[in-house]
């Protein structure tokens, strides 16, 4: 079936159920960014490989509503789909409910799949519509029965990581999560998030591309916790681990029917994490607490082990990233390199560093024109090949068993612009005024944004996308609850999160730039003003200096960039081979 052919396969089946208008969302059971071939509904009923949107479709009109990070992406592979690109004013806004308020009249049907829209969007939706008498059905799959082929769920196995690795056990970070559910006074907590279920529990998988995690559910209720999981995924060892720790085995699909038979008198779910279906599926007889998972806050500050695990993979990706760029810049001479080729070659020498899993996300290698598009997949058709002239924008990362790293970095492959080492040294200043940044303790992410992106506003210019996010240990390399962009005014930063600044600039058409180090926050000094904290910046690979302009940068700017640059060396070099460290020693020399 083409796409077109879908979306009137969806239409037919619309109507045959009397729904005027059915929503998509972009998500699975868990409410995940990335996800299991199965839920990839909007890539097959659209074609658009992005992971954020939702799709809304009636009669006459069928939209993807999505953020700046993906406009020229979607308008790209929603041509001559029959879906149209609606651009949200703000990223993560349920802007299609108002839009189907205004299109609707009283009494018209509006249905979607409650196992693929969290408990928070179904909410919205219903708050918009339902004033208006606009009937609301949130279970109703319509893919299923058209989808043919569909694919089943993953069934690759898991397993358990020791506590030389996470720095607290099982045991350990359950008896932190009841003591929360004591302070919230809830009798039962349902955790749906995989993130928070594989750090819970230090399990981990390969559910999920990219991603660590095992599909699955705990439920603390009582005395009792049960995991619900395919139980083929685990090794005996690790069942009998887990059962030493009073944690409970039952089959992934018994969860729902789990919670439906519930007798507890209240229970937390965690309204951004949980999926409608499972909200829907909790007796009337218990009382929903609606509040952040325990875990996710706990998960993001990570322990001193996680630390310095940490460090050491930076280590072990800045020695891969080094011999990447050094590869690359004598292969790019004989004109055969390109978009993909290049990203093929990054994953398999980082394939080769100890502990090494997975790509942590798809690498980003966006050349010229497609570097100024933030979350570029090359495919067959657009993969472009590399020519000795113009920007290059890598943007990687791996999933290690001792970490999870995230980079990017912009290089010159000949003749650039003076616009173009312009924008470059910008983007650097922003990207060194958020690593430098010291800021009173209960600081939130969106005046670091502000901090970060200043040395962009005072050049009038700026950038579509958040300033940095959460990442996980051996997890999801998005991780929340704390991100770094203007809307996040709730979490405040606290010591021990990693997170990413990652500033950019693009020309659309022309070429994109983006700087990204991983850093850990940590407390600085404490005074009669107050508690102040700063960060210490975890990744270790070489920022390019033949891009900067050093007539654009303040003296504690190039003190930075050369005090950087000579770390990373000291870094690597025992780490690499003569020739390399020779190269390497070239590329970090103070400017």
């Amino acid at each position: 079936m083409t796409h077109i052919e879908r979306l009137d396969a969806i239409r037919r089946e619309m109507k045959s159920q009397g729904i005027d208008a059915y929503i998509i969302p972009s998500s699975d059971p868990h409410i995940s960014e990335y996800l299991p071939e199965r839920y990839k509904c909007i890539a097959w009923a659209s074609g658009f490989t992005g992971s954020a949107g939702t799709l809304a479709i009636t009669a006459d009109f069928a939209g993807l509503w999505t953020d700046a990070r993906y406009f020229v992406q979607a308008k790209e592979q929603l041509e001559g789909t029959g879906f149209e690109l609606v651009k949200l004013k703000t990223q993560g806004a349920a802007e299609y409910a108002a839009w189907l308020a205004e299109q609707l009249p009283t009494g018209s049907k509006v249905a979607f799949d409650g196992n693929l829209a969290s408990l928070a969007v179904a909410q919205t939706v219903k708050d918009i519509l339902l004033p208006l008498d606009i009937v609301v059905d949130g279970h109703v799959d319509i893919l299923d029965t058209i989808w043919s082929n569909r694919p089943t769920l993953p069934t690759s196995p898991a397993f358990l990581l020791d506590e030389s690795t996470t720095g607290e056990d099982t045991v350990s970070k359950l008896n932190r999560v009841r003591e929360k559910m004591k302070a919230k006074r809830v009798s039962a907590h349902l955790i749906s998030s995989l993130d928070d279920l594989a750090w819970l529990l230090n399990i981990r998988g390969n559910d999920v591309p990219c991603n660590p995690v095992v599909l699955g559910f705990v439920l603390l209720a009582g005395n009792e916790i049960t995991l619900f999981i395919d139980p083929n995924k685990l090794a005996d060892a690790d069942k009998a681990s887990l059962e030493q720790a009073a944690v409970q085995i039952r089959p992934y699909a018994e969860a729902y029917s789990v919670v439906s038979s519930l007798e507890a008198d209240t229970i937390l779910l965690d309204p951004k994490r949980t999926c409608f279906a499972m909200y829907d599926a909790v007796p009337t007889s218990t009382k929903i607490i609606e509040d952040l998972n325990p875990s996710t806050m706990m998960k993001a500050v990570k322990n001193q082990v996680e630390a310095a695990h940490t460090r050491n993979v930076m280590i072990k990706d800045g020695v891969a990233m080094t011999r990447f760029f050094r590869w690359l810049e004598q292969q790019v001479q004989h004109g055969t390199l390109t978009e993909i080729s290049i990203a093929d070659k990054l994953q398999h020498i980082r394939a080769e560093g100890e502990n090494f899993v997975d790509i942590s996300f798809d690498t980003i290698a966006g050349y010229r024109a497609h570097g100024a598009l933030p979350h570029y997949k090359a495919t067959e058709t657009s993969n472009a090949t590399l020519k000795l002239e113009g920007l290059l924008l890598v943007d990687s990362g791996g999933q290690y068993k001792d970490g999870t790293t995230d980079i990017t970095r912009v290089v010159s492959l000949g003749h650039i612009t003076k616009e173009e080492k312009m924008d470059y040294t910008f983007v650097l200043k922003a990207l060194i005024e958020g690593s430098i940044a010291v800021f009173p303790k209960g600081t939130r992410g969106y005046q670091i944004d502000a901090i970060t992106r200043r040395p962009l506003w005072e050049q009038l210019r700026n950038y579509g996308h958040g300033t940095g996010h959460g990442v996980g240990f051996f997890l999801n390399v998005h991780e929340g609850p704390h991100v770094f962009n203007p809307s996040n005014v709730d979490i405040p930063i606290e010591k021990g999160m990693i997170s990413s600044i990652e500033p950019g600039l693009y020309r659309e058409g022309e070429y994109g730039i983006r700087i990204e180090n991983l850093v850990l926050s940590q407390d600085l000094a404490s005074n009669q003003f107050g508690d102040f904290m700063d960060f210490e910046t975890l990744t270790i690979c070489y920022i390019a200096t033949d891009l900067v302009d050093k007539s654009l940068l303040d003296d504690r700017h190039v003190q930075w960039l050369n005090g950087y640059n000579a770390w990373v060396f000291e870094k690597l070099s025992p780490h690499l081979s003569g020739e390399e460290a020779a190269w390497l020693k070239d590329k970090t020399e103070a400017i």
